[in-house]
């Protein structure tokens, strides 16, 4: 296989998983290890299943035929692929203004300025990553370092904070408690709205595509769920190494108490670290998402590529310095998230099955994993909007 693809691969399953792993995503963890203990561990192993479900449906389906998810949903019904579209972009941009206030905090912890003017700084970089010459190849090299960095730096903290191994593996197989709310939080917020395209976009734009990429495609996709995983394990079990000797999590930010509790001052500072390194990659992955479910909407819409993600970024930012913490915008759309991943499965299991490209067929036993992933992602959504 090429050099190109080979990165490319590697590069799709970092853009997933550092897209997967922002603000939300390190303080959903922190909370919900707060409330359910060592029974978190078995929502963690169940939405692991699910996401490779999901991931490993949509990226073959999108590979094999060559075309980006709101093609091939228009492809099925016109019309569905500009609804599709329309809600990955709003989905992505709310949680780009998320995502730039947690750029905001992690700079805070580590320099003292105002969390407005860390996203201000922040960004200024994620918009000259993509001014740079060659887009792609800098938001690769990006993703991977500091991907890198973050599980590096919570494994430490995981470390320090000496959590309880055996109850926790215990626990993960038979829970306490199971927590529908938070099985359906993970799985949205690891491969629901643009998350689940990402990778799958990315290898795209390399120009890997057909039925003979196949193989290296899924395990891209496995290899992305187990980088964000691994980044949501580590930090559960800091977290519950904390909880474990008594001592309490900081209800405004759950997250930081756990580095501060495991590690002392230097964990705090080590949180500010991770805080921003979760965050940038975040804004970098929506944005180039984004962008790519607008890219065929309008014949200029590539040519402006740079100038329109920029924009994307810039406007998220002035949103957040203008409004602040836009909470109850990311409640909404974190709960939308969970509903538009049944709705993008089903559209990408009903075109695995008239694709006809290269004699291709769906695997069944996929199709009844995303099956399996539609049916319980719809009613885990529907029992957490009313209740458990």
């Amino acid at each position: 296989m090429p050099r190109k693809f080979t990165s490319a691969i590697t590069g799709a399953a970092f853009l997933m998983a550092t897209s997967a792993i922002g603000p939300g995503f390190l303080t959903q963890t922190a909370v919900f290890t707060n409330q359910l203990a060592a029974s978190f561990g078995f929502v963690i192993l169940i939405s692991i299943l699910l996401d490779i479900g999901a991931q490993l449906n949509i990226w073959s389906v999108l590979v094999v035929s060559g075309k980006k998810a709101q093609d091939v949903a228009n492809g099925v019904m016109p019309g569905l692929g500009h609804l599709l579209a329309l809600l990955v972009v709003l989905g992505g941009f709310a949680f780009n203004i998320g995502n730039l206030a947690g750029t905001g905090l992690g700079l805070q912890v580590l320099t003292g300025i105002s969390a407005e003017k860390g996203a201000a700084i922040s960004a200024v970089i994620a918009i000259l990553i993509f001014l740079l010459g060659n887009t792609v190849k800098w938001m690769d090299v990006f993703t991977k370092v500091l991907g890198v960095v973050m599980i590096a730096l919570t494994l430490y903290v995981c470390f320090t904070s000496e959590p309880p191994l055996m109850t926790a593996a215990y626990r993960s197989i038979l829970p306490e408690t199971i927590d529908a709310r938070a099985i359906i939080t993970l799985v949205g917020g690891t491969v629901g709205g643009y998350i689940s395209f990402a990778g799958a976009h990315r290898l795209l734009e390399s120009g890997l595509k057909g039925k003979e990429a196949i193989p290296e495609v899924r395990r891209s996709a496995v290899s992305g769920i187990m980088l964000a995983s691994s980044m949501r394990i580590l930090l559960f079990l800091a977290a519950l190494g904390v909880i474990s000797q008594g001592l309490i999590l900081q209800a405004n930010n759950p997250a930081a108490s756990v580095f501060q509790l495991a590690a002392g001052p230097l964990g705090y500072k080590l949180f500010g670290v991770v805080m921003w390194c979760a965050a940038i990659t975040s804004v970098t992955g929506s944005a180039y998402t984004s962008f790519s479910f607008i890219s065929t909407l309008h014949p200029r819409a590539t040519d402006l590529r740079k100038w329109i993600i920029s924009v994307f970024i810039l406007v998220s930012a002035l949103v957040f310095i203008a409004i602040g913490q836009p909470v109850k915008i990311l409640v909404v759309v974190g709960m939308l998230n969970g509903f538009i991943l049944p709705l993008a499965l089903t559209v990408m299991l009903i075109a695995a099955h008239r694709l006809k490209k290269n004699d291709y067929h769906h695997p069944l036993w996929l199709t009844v994993f995303g099956v399996v992933v539609i049916a319980a992602t719809s009613l885990l959504s529907v029992k957490a909007v009313f209740g458990k």
